[in-house]
């Protein structure tokens, strides 16, 4: 339907909605992708509020004809959830948790309910949801449903279809039904329609009883064998066994929509442990697969080399490699088990460990062990993506399934096709059901590959037939792998499927081309949209884009996987945790820069580097660098975005007035604190501050930083001969509040330093955050060649800052700027700068000077708040066992993502609300719930938004380390 007619459509149906309709193409184009390689533009976009608003959609597509997607999280590796159809977005506002019945162990729960979300309010009654995903933190049991998943621990918990007791559902015409196990005889609507599906499955049940593979995983097509297990367990006469909801399972969105679920919870095991096994190759880890199953694991899973290799490139997940066995093995096996006591868990490991040797096997019995050493299983897929070079390891025939027996074997075959076709390819594997995801190598640009392609997935069709085992054994069909079930499962099989949909579905409306009626294999790749050829174009950039390989890996680098999505765990991503919109997560704007850039938004080819869409979706990104170190695949928004808006500026002749007074703020703090006296009464005269308000777009209800006697200006004696330590001079330390710079001199100097505070220039951070980078680049040059001249001639140790988003511009955007400067000399700088609390952790017993013994008696509680970029790029638990060794008592690390401030962000009108709510989510309650705790925070920005939001007062950690010894 052409878009000028659609539109007053979707006017309509928004008129009758609670939710939202967006029918914007920006907004359609950031559902046109999942994580898999296609990208197709939907129609519209609804976020429902209620089943009525479901319902309402369901109906006005079917009045109208128009196709239907429901979708969840969209981390699809088929491209099942993307569509030319009308997109329900389930997860924005349907995601409550409707019921919990512990005595039954079930739950009733909205399709957009998170995995993860479920299983922490289900925790307290001693319940999880069996089937446990990798994408636990961000996947909906929705989605789950659509794709019958299932999960590292499906030996013992099987797949999702296993779990679902009923669903409430509307089918394709709108009408609202409820399946369940002998529904057909309590409802003369699902009795015919079950009556109909038990007709087409009793005419084919020889074809059932050979062909479906009797693997534990297996989503291809319908699942037929279900339905006929359940109609031959049934009373004679009656379909009383039959539940059509197990049909629904896993059909992908092709058969109905989800409005609510009955689910089966599971306790939750009494204890668990973990072995991380060591092999010197994926052979050896695939031969000791059998022998460990006589163990009667939880999970076993692989990972091979090519995942460790790239986790050791990767900021979150380097640390993941010192849990693995020494050597470096070139593959593992995590093998987990759960037993009702510590000794049958240790009993477990003893008996592994016996088996493999000590040295192959490291344990791990803690929770906290265990989650950090799972991290790095859990971002396998993801973690492929990073790969550099034009071949990727690309997802086509990645799931295969067979019995855990024939891997070694079947493993071998496949490398045979995979060497034949001249590439290479990565293995890891749910190993205990006998699910393998083998990545080949190819590049879906060259057209020799996608020959190859094609080639490979019917002949490893042929092989996964031969095993009698699975096409798919949890990532489903979607559009990479429907096109071949006919010949996975023969004509009677697949003609049952068209038949079936008919049933549900006789307009063909529901998720259209997807395990019936496919559409061709190499339609519609992420590589060549509808609209075009699109490359990234050549462009002079302001930052350098080596580490991502170039400028256009770094665009294209986001591949869906939607961890950005996730609600709890580490800090990506804020503005969408804070508004649970698609548009304001990382992947949301990854997208949106890739199309920009690429030249498929406004005029087609050309980059719209002045998008006006474009830079709405980027506005509330708080460039906390959090995507940097915990995406998987290292897209770095906030790279890309000050990338985006100096491009922007360069186009339209310019930035905005709030943009250069916000990025050039050096010059205006070392103004004001020539006078601050004057100045801080001004800041708080109403004409003066309603004036700023009006041109800088502050908000009226946020406190100005108060200016104070430059740290220059202020008395300081010699500082002796010791060795010396450079200070750098951030803003804010040295014109705000420059008693925190006298602290970290003191502190300094005790320790035997000389400490030495250089007159420079800005570190950039303000202009590099507000997309001045033409400035940051001629400003960034004199300050570090300043700042090298002063290491130089002072012979500093060391240079370390108090501000942490001021070093991260020396330890991370100054290595990226295209500078004149000696990137060698760069690097090495950025070697030697610290915060200043991490120089006196790391250093602790090699200061020339002896740290005093000040402990202080009955200290107060004290809870650290870790700065985003320290958090991204460093390590937070220094600040903490600074803390502990100099206070003493109880100290710990606040577990919050990001404070919601960032700079300059948090001031505006445009995102105050955003700000607190990124605060409310974490940070301002465990401030409150401890109202006599100390808190740390060493950003500026940090201690601001905990006044604002709180009305306490948070300290530097220097200044409380400054305190302990003045004390002690």
């Amino acid at each position: 339907m052409p878009a000028a007619t659609l539109e007053p459509l979707l006017a309509d149906l928004s008129d009758r909605l609670d939710g939202q309709v967006r029918a914007g193409m920006h907004d359609r184009m950031l559902y046109a992708t999942d994580a898999s390689i296609y990208q197709i533009e939907p129609l519209g976009v609804v976020l429902p509020a209620s089943s009525g608003d479901i319902l309402e959609t369901v109906r006005f597509a079917a009045t109208h004809g128009l196709p239907l997607l429901p979708r969840g999280a969209g981390t699809s590796l088929a491209g099942q959830a993307v569509n030319r159809a009308l997109v329900l977005d389930l997860t924005a506002g349907y995601d409550r948790l409707v019921a919990l019945d512990p005595e039954t162990r079930t739950a009733r729960v909205q399709p957009g309910l998170v995995l993860e979300t479920l299983n922490h309010a289900t925790r307290t009654a001693g319940l999880m949801f069996g089937p446990d995903v990798a994408t636990s933190s961000h996947a909906t049991i929705g989605g789950m449903i659509g794709n019958n998943s299932a999960g590292a621990h499906s030996v013992l918990y099987g797949r999702t279809v296993d779990h679902l007791l009923a669903l409430d559902v509307a089918l394709a015409d709108g009408r609202r039904l409820t399946f369940s196990e002998g529904a057909g005889e309590r409802d003369p609507v699902v009795e015919d329609l079950t009556r109909r599906v038990i007709d087409i499955i009793d005419s084919i049940a020889a074809d059932i009883d050979t062909r479906f593979p009797r693997t534990r995983r297996r989503v291809d097509g319908y699942n037929l064998d279900l339905l006929l297990a359940q109609r031959r367990a049934s009373t004679p006469g009656t379909f009383d066994r039959v539940n059509l909801a197990h049909l629904l399972c896993g059909s992908e969105g092709t058969l109905g929509v989800t409005l609510e679920a009955t689910i089966g919870l599971v306790p939750t095991p009494a204890t668990k442990s973990l072995a991380i096994v060591g092999f010197p190759d994926v052979d050896a880890a695939l031969a000791a697969v059998e022998p460990i199953l006589a163990t009667d694991p939880a999970a076993v899973e692989l990972l091979d080399d090519v995942i460790i290799q790239l986790a050791r490139g990767n900021r979150d997940h380097r640390v993941s490699i010192e849990l693995l066995p020494p050597g470096p093995p070139a593959a593992v096996l995590y093998v987990e088990y759960f037993r009702p006591d510590e000794g049958a868990r240790d009993q477990a490991l003893d008996a592994l460990t016996d088996q493999f040797g000590a040295d192959a096997v490291r344990r791990f019995t803690t929770a906290a062990e265990m989650d950090r050493a799972w991290r790095l299983r859990k971002a396998g897929e993801p973690l492929l993506h990073g790969r550099p070079g034009a071949r990727k390891p690309v997802t086509f025939i990645e799931d295969t399934a067979v019995d855990p027996t024939q891997l070694p074997e079947f493993v071998r075959r496949f490398r045979a096709i995979v060497t034949r076709h001249g590439t290479t390819a990565s293995y890891y594997a749910h190993a205990s059901v006998g699910c393998l995801h083998i990545r080949p190598l190819v590049a879906l640009t060259d057209p020799a590959d996608r020959t190859r392609i094609a080639e490979m997935m019917a002949e490893i069709t042929d092989l996964v037939v031969e095993f009698g085992g699975a096409l798919s054994g949890e990532h489903g069909d979607g559009r990479l792998r429907s096109h071949l079930l006919e010949r996975f499962y023969g004509p009677a099989i697949t003609d049952a499927f068209r038949r079936i949909k008919e049933v549900f579905d006789p307009e063909g409306r529901m998720n259209p081309g997807i395990i019936t009626t496919p559409t061709p294999l190499m339609a519609d790749l992420r590589v060549e949209p509808a609209r075009g050829p699109v490359p990234v174009p050549s462009v002079s950039t302001f930052f350098r884009y080596e580490p991502e390989h170039g400028f256009a890996e770094a665009v294209e680098r986001c591949n869906g996987a939607g961890l950005c999505r996730r609600m709890e765990g580490g800090t990506m991503c804020p503005s969408y945790r804070a508004t649970r919109d698609e548009r304001h997560a990382t992947r949301g704007r990854g997208n949106a820069l890739r199309l920009a850039i690429t030249g498929q938004l406004g005029r087609i080819g050309t980059p719209a580097w002045n998008d006006a869409e474009t830079l709405a979706t980027l506005d509330l990104c708080l460039s906390c660098k959090a995507c940097k170190s915990e995406c998987p695949s290292n897209v770095d928004i906030a790279k890309l975005k000050a990338e985006y808006l100096a491009q922007t500026y360069r186009s339209a002749g310019g930035p905005p007035l709030a943009a250069r007074v916000f990025g050039r703020v050096r010059a205006a703090s070392r103004l004001a604190a020539m006078a601050p006296n004057l100045v801080n009464p001004l800041l708080r005269s109403g004409p003066v501050r309603f004036a700023m308000n009006r041109l800088l777009g502050l908000e009226p209800r946020r406190s100005l930083p108060p200016f104070a006697r430059s740290l220059y200006r202020r008395p300081r004696s010699d500082d002796g001969d010791g060795p010396a330590v450079i200070l750098f001079p951030d803003c804010f330390t040295v014109y705000n509040e420059p008693v925190i710079g006298e602290d970290a001199i003191a502190v300094l100097r005790r320790l035997g330093y000389r400490v030495v505070l250089p007159r420079l220039g800005c570190c950039g951070r303000s202009m590099i955050s507000n997309g001045l980078l033409e400035d940051a680049v001629g400003v960034v040059e004199r300050t570090a060649r300043e700042l090298l001249d002063a290491v130089e001639t002072h012979d500093a140790i060391a240079v370390v800052g108090c501000e942490p988003s001021c070093v991260s511009a020396i330890t991370d955007d100054w290595l990226d700027l295209s500078t004149r400067l000696d990137p060698v000399r760069l690097h090495e700088l950025a070697a030697k700068t610290q915060l200043v609390e991490d120089f006196l952790d790391t250093r602790w017993d090699r200061h020339p000077n002896p740290p005093p013994a000040s402990r202080t008696p009955g200290a107060s509680a004290c809870r650290v708040h870790g700065h985003c970029h320290h958090k991204a790029l460093g390590d937070p638990a220094g600040t903490v066992r600074l803390l502990q060794r100099v206070r003493g008592g109880d100290v710990s690390l606040i577990d919050a993502g990001c404070c919601g401030m960032a700079g300059a962000f948090g001031y505006t009108r445009a995102h105050y609300d955003v700000s607190m709510a990124v605060g409310e989510l974490a940070l301002f309650p465990a401030v409150r719930d401890e109202p006599d705790a100390v808190i740390a925070a060493a950003g500026t920005s940090c201690r601001h938004q905990v006044r604002d939001g709180t009305g306490r007062v948070a300290r530097h950690p220097i200044s409380l380390v400054a305190d302990a010894w003045r004390e002690g």
